[in-house]
């Protein structure tokens, strides 16, 4: 299922553009997030180890490994077309791990020498359902070290569906200000990753797993809803650091 590196960079420049759309001020989330790891790393004198949930085209890691050039990343996620654009065009960014987070066992495949200083993730914890959410959240304050982070960049509405709808238009509104909306969406990148002969195998692969992300999600999971998951999963802080729209990162302490 190798990739050719200019295919790989050409579909994941794609993905860069297309996600534009779905996560508002994406560069700023990501400095966050890389800024809260950094911090909580600072006074490590051996490597971070650091955790990518869901990691896609390693987005997310490879910024990270830019920013934190010291620290060792594993990144998972379940897509193997993903996958396999993260190995091929970020391949020293992270060592990547194929296994669906939240299914039994799944910890164990990340196959860690050591706990984690941090689990980061953006824009893909929210395709869980509620139940396995809180499961995951208890597994990674189990897994992490004590005062490790995890640190998660998604949509957090607000509890009141007025304050919802408006910090949605906000965010759609500064979207179209940032013209993300030009670009083409989520079922066009993949329509057309489809049609390309190289990617045909792989494609085929993620059609036989075709995972599961349907109505029962956390996608409209509330900002506090989160935070209660968050306490009650075991991490002894948790709330959000940023946040423009219903676009926030979210930060809990191990």
């Amino acid at each position: 299922m190798g990739l050719s590196l200019a295919t790989a960079e050409k579909w994941v420049e794609r993905w860069e553009l297309q996600q534009q759309r779905y996560a508002v001020d994406r560069e700023d989330r990501f400095t966050v997030i890389a800024d809260v790891v950094e911090h909580s790393t600072a006074d490590r004198t051996d490597r971070p180890l650091v955790v990518d949930l869901g990691c896609g085209p390693g987005s997310l890691a490879a910024r990270l490994a830019r920013r934190l050039p010291h620290a060792d990343i594993v990144a998972v996620d379940r897509d193997p077309l993903l996958l396999e654009l993260a190995r091929t065009h970020h391949a020293d960014a992270a060592r990547y791990v194929d296994t669906v987070i939240g299914e039994g066992g799944w910890t164990r495949a990340l196959a860690l020498d050591r706990p984690p200083d941090a689990a980061v993730s953006t824009t893909a914890l929210h395709y869980l359902a509620p139940d396995t959410l809180y499961r995951v959240y208890q597994e990674l304050a189990g897994l992490l070290r004590p005062g490790g982070v995890l640190v998660n960049g998604d949509h957090f509405p607000p509890d009141d569906a007025v304050l919802a709808e408006l910090a949605g238009c906000v965010g759609r509104r500064r979207a179209e200000r940032q013209r993300a909306f030009a670009q083409e969406d989520w079922a066009s990148w993949w329509t057309a990753a489809a049609a390309d002969p190289e990617l045909a195998e792989l494609v085929a692969e993620r059609d036989r797993r075709q995972p599961a992300t349907g109505t029962d999600s956390a996608a409209r999971l509330s900002l506090s809803g989160h935070i209660r998951l968050l306490r009650r999963a075991g991490f002894g802080r948790a709330g959000a650091v940023w946040q423009y729209g219903d676009s926030g990162v979210v930060v809990a302490i191990r």
